[in-house]
């Protein structure tokens, strides 16, 4: 079956213009291996100054080895990691957390439209008997959430003053971190280190490039051999070259932040349309570049089997629909008017 259009994931867009051009910028003679050649240094240098801050900077294929092998750096195997229910880390990452750092448990948080509430971490940190507990070490946060909204700075304070308070790391998944940004209008230090954030995995492959994403440690201490737990998960890249360079197209002129704008609005548009529809219902609020939205089972089967491609995400009536950097219009508006046909067939 050819699918009429993908809004499943943000993953299912290609390689953005300004990406391929530094890529095939980069393929030209040779260059030192393993992360040593000038590609690499210039784009470290690129996002220590995008994040104003001196920093470590790691490229690694895919975002379950950046949040992974930067939860590895925080823990040891007797440690947990608090996180919230709905959290990438506990839902979507087939267990390597837990596999990266040895056996670090994660703890789940209760959340708020997917943003895990301070009094949660509190409340976990004194839970067990002590010694026969796993010791929380880290807190990990996802932002923009899994379900599309927001963390704004003030919320960020108040989740690192609970883990400053009991010593604990703050660790981001940063997948959709330049949406946020995006409908924040800040900038990037803004909801990162200077909200507490110890160590980012900042997300390349969902905002147009192929693949790809940094793992930032703001503090530097952590960093310490991080270089070596890259090497024996098989994430150092011979070639790391063509890891890094889609990145300096990707910064240049703020790309990176006009492709996740472009997506919240796509998302907006989206979610407007959608209201439109009686029969249908908006889960979530809209902040980012995901709608979820209600809607009768027997509808979300007859789209499928037009060849529209999404999610069910939130129980049997609820789907998730995700715009990207390459998202049109058109095909919102389009797809919006097929529900609207298919519900009058339905009815």
């Amino acid at each position: 079956m050819i699918h009429r259009n993908y809004f499943a994931s943000d993953n299912s867009s290609g390689i953005c213009p300004e990406a391929m051009k530094s890529l095939a910028e980069a393929n030209q003679g040779y260059e030192v291996s393993y992360g040593e050649d000038a590609w690499t240094r210039e784009v470290c240098d690129e996002l220590r100054r995008l994040f104003e801050t001196d920093c470590e900077v790691f490229f690694v294929y895919n975002g379950t080895a950046a949040n992974s092998l930067a939860l590895s750096a925080l823990c040891q195997s007797y440690n947990s990691i608090i996180c919230a229910d709905t959290s990438h880390v506990e839902t979507d990452e087939c267990g390597a957390p837990e596999f990266y750092t040895n056996g670090a448990k994660l703890l789940l948080g209760k959340e708020n439209q997917g943003k895990l509430l301070p009094e949660s971490i509190e409340t976990i940190f004194h839970s067990g008997r002590g010694l026969h507990f796993p010791k929380p070490a880290a807190v990990s946060i996802t932002q923009s959430t899994e379900l599309g909204t927001v963390y704004r700075p003030a919320e960020l304070l108040e989740i690192y003053k609970v883990t400053k308070r009991h010593g604990l790391h703050l660790h981001m998944d940063g997948a959709r971190l330049a949406n946020a940004l995006a409908f924040l209008s800040l900038t990037p230090k803004e909801i990162t280190w200077q909200c507490g954030v110890d160590v980012l995995c900042l997300g390349g492959t969902k905002n147009g490039l192929a693949v790809g994403e940094a793992v930032i440690f703001f503090n530097k201490a952590l960093a310490v051999d991080f270089e070596y737990r890259c090497k024996q998960a098989g994430q150092l890249a011979s070639k790391m070259r063509f890891l890094a360079a889609p990145w300096k197209g990707l910064l240049a002129g703020g790309v990176w932040l006009k492709n996740a704008a472009h997506a919240n609005q796509c998302a907006a548009l989206f979610a407007a349309q959608l209201q439109t529809i009686p029969e249908l219902e908006i889960q979530m609020p809209v902040e980012a570049n995901a709608v979820f939205v209600k809607m009768p089972p027997r509808l979300i089967r007859a789209l499928h089997d037009q060849g529209w491609h999404f999610y069910n995400f939130i129980g049997e009536d609820g789907v998730r629909l995700m715009c990207s950097w390459n998202t049109q219009e058109e095909d919102i508006r389009l797809f919006v008017a097929e529900i609207k046909k298919t519900l009058k067939v339905l009815s």
